[in-house]
């Protein structure tokens, strides 16, 4: 069984696997990113930043502002945050372009353009080209037009900022003449602390005309709305200290004597029903279900009584497991858990009509407060009448008078302040001429050009890493398809067959040219045969292990390779799986039952003559279609023919000739390997499935989509039934780590290599020297 680890949400191992797996995808991204932000750092305008600061300081006018009390923090928050708005406000800034004449200075109404601002002005310049132009403005239209646009670029040019939670207004101009940057935020503090003095002037003017008129209305309304409430007060009886009734506090508490009652009604009906759910269900449900909370009682009983529930069992488990349900001692055991599962049941009754007890009381108590309510509520309506009528009727009085007396007091202040406009702040830091650029940062640009990058890069390799469906490890066949693993067979090429391994194999890829040379493939059908201490033929070894274990006691063995999609090296797998039995002694033939695309026919030394379908079709004895390998010993039966009249190879492998050929081979041979079709386009496999006792499953390692197999093998389950294992084909061994978790057996390659020999250490390493001759024409009989 696999063991999986679900002690945390994130596995690190293999998130960490999955990081080196795709590292150079990431590192892609980083550099494309650098190279950007490289190209934005050369063509993008240096600008200049000039700061000066403000202090908001209302000691300015302490002088002049008789105020006794303190401002708070919030109305500090509002007045610095009105400042900053100020400051960024239109008519600041169209004041500031006429202290400043910024209309008039062509460097800043028109300031050099960047490349984006080239190509937004050449796609205005053709759109103005193609459009009918208008009439030309007037004089006074264009100077108009400047001092707006000068606005707005000293509107866009613009940061205010308070500086931590301090009375400090940082204003920042960016401009890409440095002087110009420093003279705009000297003129901008000035100007703000001229606007600040005229708008106090106004304000303050205002405010005492219209203070006036409102102190007189004000003072009459009070008066009214006082004597309005004791006239109330006097007609009506109501005398309180507090002003409430006596019965409007009784009723607020037994209100909150009611909710309590409730919810102690509700806890009590609920822990209630959750027991006599409990005995309801028998007294063999409850030894299940007899878990009490400490919150509700003292539970020691029931759990000694579960404890010793749960001992008995288990002792008549293991009874019954050695001795069987009828020993006495069973019998006695499971007597002793009858009794101990009644006195369970007891108990959970007494608990249960504890809990009925307790849920009566907390009801007939919340029914005595309702009718308590009701009582007291109807005694009180036509005085909380009255009440509410008063409340009303001083509220109004109190709002007069407090209004007022603000109003008067604001009028005497706005008559002192009239004559007394002074600004309530100072400037702390002149704006200097600035030494160096602001912008563009080289070093945060580079950086977040690095981090943008690694974060796109990361978000590439994790959408390529969910985007591989594919089998990588020998965990995904086991815990995918229910399947015995096999082995990993490597990738091979035409230059890992060099003399000593000169070659990595494991590295090496089947290309075109290798498809062309049809010696290559021949050396291929022989590589277990050649090459007995290579870690391919350790493979073959031990599927044959697994198959001589699955089909064990037959005399003669069918097994049939099979892939689910063309091109995944099914042919080679079944030359090299026969080549390890014949060589193990058995005498093992090998049937190319492929008919639409005979490759291990091809691979031949000499195109055949006759084989499968002429022994089939035309009667012509087996015997004489057979070749045999010279070195192993090893027959082969091939396809002569495989013309458009077989399509139909189905019909073939399902015929009574068919059947009746593979009991024949069966008296001669002890195991039988036929190379089959893929699954997916055909059906010759099926039409085949049952002569053959087993199927050894190939998929291309990286390639095949696990859905694609998993689907087959659900569709198919006769086939799935017989598999005696899956096998990972065209390896790539030097990736393989990478796709393993940390303490997999793939992790250890390098310590295996001491157990294979030396010429095979890094790949295959055939000895092609040796072994020139592939097969023999010679049939078997013959050569007996």
């Amino acid at each position: 069984m696999d063991r999986q680890d679900n002690d945390s949400f994130i596995d690190l191992d293999k998130l960490w696997s999955a990081f080196i797996r795709r590292i150079s995808v990431i590192v892609s991204f980083v550099i494309v990113a650098i190279v950007l932000a490289g190209l934005y750092l050369f063509t993008a305008q240096p600008v200049y930043t000039a700061m000066t600061q403000l202090l908001l300081d209302e000691n300015v006018s302490r002088f002049v502002d008789d105020k006794n009390s303190s401002e708070s923090a919030q109305q500090t928050d509002n007045r610095i945050s009105s400042a900053v708005e100020i400051l960024k406000s239109k008519s600041l800034a169209l004041r500031v372009v006429e202290d400043a004449k910024l209309d008039q200075n062509e460097m800043f109404v028109n300031p050099p353009k960047s490349t984006t601002g080239l190509i937004k002005d050449g796609i205005k310049s053709l759109i103005a080209v193609l459009t009918p132009a208008p009439e030309p403005p007037s004089e006074s239209a264009i100077k108009a037009g400047r001092r707006e646009k000068a606005a707005a670029i000293l509107q866009q040019s613009l940061s205010v900022d308070r500086v931590g939670r301090s009375s400090v207004i940082a204003v920042s101009i960016r401009s890409p003449d440095r002087q110009l940057a420093a003279t705009i935020a000297r003129t901008y503090a000035n100007s703000y602390l001229d606007e600040q003095v005229s708008a106090d002037f106004k304000a303050t003017e205002r405010a005492s005309d219209w203070l006036q008129g409102r102190l007189t209305d004000l003072n009459t309304r009070s008066q009214k709305a006082a004597l309005a409430v004791e006239e109330y007060k006097k007609s009506h009886g109501l005398v309180s200290s507090r002003g409430e009734l006596l019965s409007s506090q009784q009723l607020a508490d037994l209100n909150s004597q009611l909710i309590v009652a409730q919810a102690d009604t509700a806890q009590a009906a609920a822990r209630y029903q959750q027991y006599k759910a409990i005995i309801d269900k028998g007294a063999d449900a409850a030894v299940n279900n007899a878990v009490v909370s400490s919150r509700d009682t003292d539970n020691s009983i029931l759990q000694d009584l579960r404890k010793r529930y749960i001992g008995i069992h288990d002792r008549e488990q293991g009874i019954i497991e050695q001795f069987g349900a009828d020993h006495p001692q069973a019998v006695a055991l499971k007597a002793q858990k009858h009794d101990i599962a009644r006195q369970i049941y007891n108990e959970l009754q007494q608990l249960t009509e504890s809990f009925r007890n307790d849920y009566e009381v907390a009801t007939s108590r919340e029914t005595s407060l309702k009718k308590s309510i009701d009582q007291v509520a109807g005694r009180n309506s036509d005085a909380n009448v009255s009440m509410v009528e008063l409340s009303e009727l001083e509220q109004k009085a109190d709002a007069l008078k407090t209004l007022y007396q603000s109003f008067l007091s604001r009028f005497e202040q706005s008559a002192q302040q009239e004559s007394f406009a002074i600004p309530k702040a100072r400037i702390i830091s002149e704006a200097g001429t600035p030494s160096s650029p602001s912008s563009p940062r080289k070093t945060l640009t580079l950086a977040l050009s690095i981090i943008l990058g690694g974060i796109v890069g990361c978000g590439a390799a994790a959408f390529l890493e969910f985007n591989d469906r594919s089998f990588r490890t020998g965990h995904d066949v086991r815990n995918k398809l229910g399947l015995r693993f096999l082995g990993y067979l490597p990738l091979i090429g035409k230059g890992s067959l060099s003399p000593k391994g000169e070659a990595a194999g494991d590295k090496a890829t089947e290309g075109a040219s290798d498809e062309k040379d049809p010696m290559f493939f021949r050396q291929l059908m022989r590589l277990a045969i050649d090459a007995p201490r290579s870690p391919y033929t350790e493979v073959l070894r031990n599927a044959r292990i697994a198959s001589d274990i699955a089909l064990k006691g037959r005399k003669c063995r069918v097994i049939g390779v099979v892939s689910c999609l063309p091109g995944e090296g099914s042919t080679m797998v079944a030359a090299n799986l026969a080549g390890q039995f014949a060589m193990s002694g058995q005498r093992t033939l090998v049937l190319d039952g492929n008919l639409h695309e005979p490759s291990l026919s091809k691979l031949l030394a000499r195109k055949p003559q006759a084989g499968l379908v002429e022994v089939l079709r035309e009667g012509i004895d087996w015997t004489k279609v057979v070749w045999a390998d010279r070195r192993s010993k090893l027959a082969i039966m091939p396809i002569a023919s495989a013309d458009s009249s077989l399509m139909q190879a189905s019909d073939i492998f399902s015929s009574p000739a068919m059947a009746q050929l593979v009991e024949k081979l069966r008296d001669m041979f002890e195991v039988i390997v036929i190379d089959l079709p893929p699954l997916v386009p055909v059906s010759d496999a099926k039409a085949l499935e049952p002569q053959i006792d087993g199927f050894v499953f190939v998929t291309e390692w990286g390639v095949t989509p696990i859905k694609v197999v998993e689907n087959v093998l659900t569709g198919e389950p006769q086939i799935a039934d017989k598999a005696i294992g899956a096998i990972l084909n065209k390896t790539d061994m030097d990736q393989l780590n990478r796709y393993s978790d940390p303490d997999a057996p793939e992790r250890f390659r390098e310590k295996y290599k001491a157990y294979y020999d030396p010429a095979y250490a890094h790949g295959p390493g055939l000895l092609l020297e040796k072994h020139e001759a592939a097969a023999d024409e010679t049939p078997p009989s013959a050569k007996a």
